[in-house]
């Protein structure tokens, strides 16, 4: 019987997923009032969703100023695709010397999800489901500190890609899975390094090239779908207390 994710796992993910499919946008503030009324949390819970979402690069928190979703710099961006390059040469290899019917199975139902968000036009989707297909290859490793390490790449550079990333291409990526999956089960090490080299080069090349729009949503409005389309319930306002509405302000850069 798998365990109920506790309200700080559901408020964890909920919030790394707005970050990643970009419902949330670099530099947005995330005050915990606000937060721990959105999930019905107290702020000690709060704090302890923003360190794991810090440690993870995906916010800063510090000092009397509000959590914000982080504003990676480029030089960020550079050592991110760095040492995600060297983490998937890895993931690749040990994939390979590990695979079983049950990892292509699943590889396959996960491209089918992504071919499907591309058919819809869902490009917050589309992001998401391709950071998973890399997540994915790590867990298939057998090697859970690998898996993190490339988990936590993943999501920073879903952050990255929001600063400076052209628009998804999901075609693109939906492609390039499928080779990687293809010579991975045909066991060719050198090619599956080489399509996800060029892979993630390609995803590289698209993040350092432009800046992100401000959004002039509330905090309330870029968490709903999260809070409404899991298990939280909205939390309900109280009696004769008319709710504040929180304008999401930009950092200057």
């Amino acid at each position: 019987m798998t365990n109920k994710p506790s309200r700080i796992d559901q408020a964890y993910m909920a919030l790394k997923s707005a970050i990643i499919e970009q419902a949330l946008r670099p530099g947005d503030k995330l005050p915990e009032d606000e937060v721990g009324q959105l999930f019905s949390m107290s702020r000690t819970l709060v704090r302890q969703v923003f360190s794991r979402l810090n440690s993870e690069g995906l916010i800063e928190i510090g000092g009397k100023r509000p959590a914000t979703v982080s504003i990676p710099s480029l030089d960020d961006a550079v050592a991110a695709f760095e040492v995600r390059q060297a983490l998937e040469r890895e993931v690749v290899s040990l994939v390979i010397k590990r695979w079983t019917p049950e990892h292509e199975a699943t590889l396959e139902a996960h491209l089918a999800k992504e071919i499907e968000a591309a058919k819809a036009g869902n490009a917050p989707t589309s992001i998401r489901l391709a950071g998973e297909f890399h997540t994915l290859l790590a867990d298939m490793t057998g090697n859970p500190l690998l898996s993190r390490f490339v988990s936590d790449v993943v999501s920073r550079c879903s952050v990255i890609l929001a600063v400076f990333g052209r628009p998804h291409s999901a075609d693109c990526g939906v492609h390039e899975h499928r080779e990687i999956i293809d010579a991975i089960a045909a066991g060719d090490a050198a090619r599956a390094w080489e399509l996800m080299h060029h892979h993630l080069g390609e995803v590289e090349a698209r993040a350092l090239i432009t800046s992100s729009e401000a959004s002039p949503r509330t905090l309330a409005d870029m968490l709903s779908p999260y809070v409404e389309g899991g298990s939280i319930p909205a939390p309900k306002p109280a009696k004769n207390r008319a709710r504040p509405r929180l304008q999401v302000i930009k950092e200057t850069r």
